[in-house]
């Protein structure tokens, strides 16, 4: 490796550190949160506990395929994979913001619900709709709600709830999971 590229591979990393802790110092369009409580840290610490692999709880009770959960960004969000490898894939991102915990839905339909819930510091959170990004004409419905029920170490509950594009509530589902071994 050259000496410039040894000084770019050592120097941009810190850029990059240093960029995301100056991001929110600017109040024009930038959200700048409040250090975070204890409420807040334990409602991260929850999510946190779906790490792994979950398996879907099959109406016959046989499992399947479900979710992947990862922690990821130094512990600041965790990455959920559903549905991983199946036409049908969708991702969920959920996220601190401010005393408000954020889940952005990346839809297999291709819009973007964003939905928030407060940090009680339960192990349960209920997600309602903050705005929808990339809602086309083509698209009858978005997601809108989302409960998580975290029942106990190995099970998981996920109610959803859907919309059409008026805000009428279109359908409602619940995906149970245990946590595969």
């Amino acid at each position: 490796m050259t000496r410039t590229n040894l000084a770019v591979a050592f120097t941009f990393p810190m850029l990059l550190a240093a960029g995301c802790q100056t991001a929110g110092t600017d109040s024009g369009g930038v959200n700048v949160a409040n250090t975070p409580d204890e409420t807040q840290a334990t409602a991260m610490d929850t999510m946190s506990q779906l790490e792994g692999e979950w398996q879907l709880v099959g109406e016959d009770g046989e499992l399947g395929p479900g979710s992947t959960f990862k922690v990821t960004s130094a512990g600041s969000i965790v990455r959920e994979i559903m549905f991983e490898g199946f036409g049908h894939e969708m991702t969920n991102v959920y996220h601190m913001d401010g005393d408000q915990i954020v889940c952005t839905h990346y839809c297999a339909v291709g819009n973007q619900p964003r939905m928030v819930a407060a940090a009680d510091g339960g192990n349960s959170f209920d997600f309602q709709v903050d705005y929808v990004s990339n809602l086309l004409p083509t698209h009858d419905h978005y997601m809108g709600g989302l409960k998580l029920v975290l029942v106990d170490d190995n099970t998981l509950e996920q109610h959803w709830t859907t919309f059409n594009k008026e805000g009428e509530v279109a359908g409602e589902m619940t995906f149970v999971m245990k946590k595969a071994n």
